[in-house]
């Protein structure tokens, strides 16, 4: 018999809005971006209803299958796009035109990523600029476990790592010269954690 769900052992921020005060970056985070009910809900509905897929990449010429599970949206009106993947559903419309309506934005792709446990992560690494361009604007949500977000700067050892917890519900916008001057990481951990599920919205031009 369950008792109680990952959902109530979720914890969301301290509420508000912050700006990072850093070089290079425009870094913004918005902490209960979603409330508590809002989050379990969205939780819930992407953990059970995403089609979930590994992801294969090249490193040092050899196939490995990255330590997460992800799924990929883009409008269908994008030449080239995967006329077979998966329709937006109502649940990612309703947060995509939140996250619009925040950053005034207008987003076309989405690229969802289950970190299953504490096993699951992603190293250091910019964003690709293939599709996306030199300094593409990443909107970010999490729903679920609290997983620490790490940056460091490409070129000035003088700054320090930074390190953002990321809660349920948390929203956090990477733009300016973000992608050109720093690279982020979500770590492994040794802990025992409750999955965690990352939206980024992005604007992609597949033509």
């Amino acid at each position: 018999m369950t008792l109680f769900s990952d959902t109530e052992l979720f914890t969301t921020g301290l509420g508000g809005k912050k700006i990072f005060d850093l070089p290079d970056t425009e870094l913004i985070l918005i902490d209960n971006f979603f409330t508590k009910e809002e989050s379990d809900y969205y939780y819930e509905k992407l953990l059970h209803q995403t089609k979930w897929r590994e992801h294969e990449m090249e490193i040092f010429d050899k196939t490995v299958t990255v330590p997460r599970m992800i799924s990929w949206y883009e409008d269908k009106d994008n030449v080239g796009a995967d006329q077979n993947g998966p329709n937006w559903t109502y649940e990612l419309l309703t947060i995509r035109s939140r996250v619009e309506k925040e950053t005034q934005i207008d987003f076309n792709s989405l690229l969802l990523n289950l970190y299953r446990n504490g096993k699951d992560g992603v190293g250091w690494h910019s964003d690709k600029e293939n599709n996306s361009g030199k300094d593409p604007i990443i909107a970010s949500v999490t729903f679920g476990e609290t997983r620490m977000f790490k940056l460091r700067h490409k070129f000035r050892k003088d700054i320090g790592q930074i390190e953002i917890p990321l809660h349920h519900g948390s929203f956090l916008l990477m733009a300016g010269t973000t992608n050109s001057f720093w690279q982020h990481q979500v770590p492994k951990t040794a802990r025992n954690v409750l999955p965690r599920i990352n939206l980024t919205f992005r604007t992609t031009d597949l033509k």
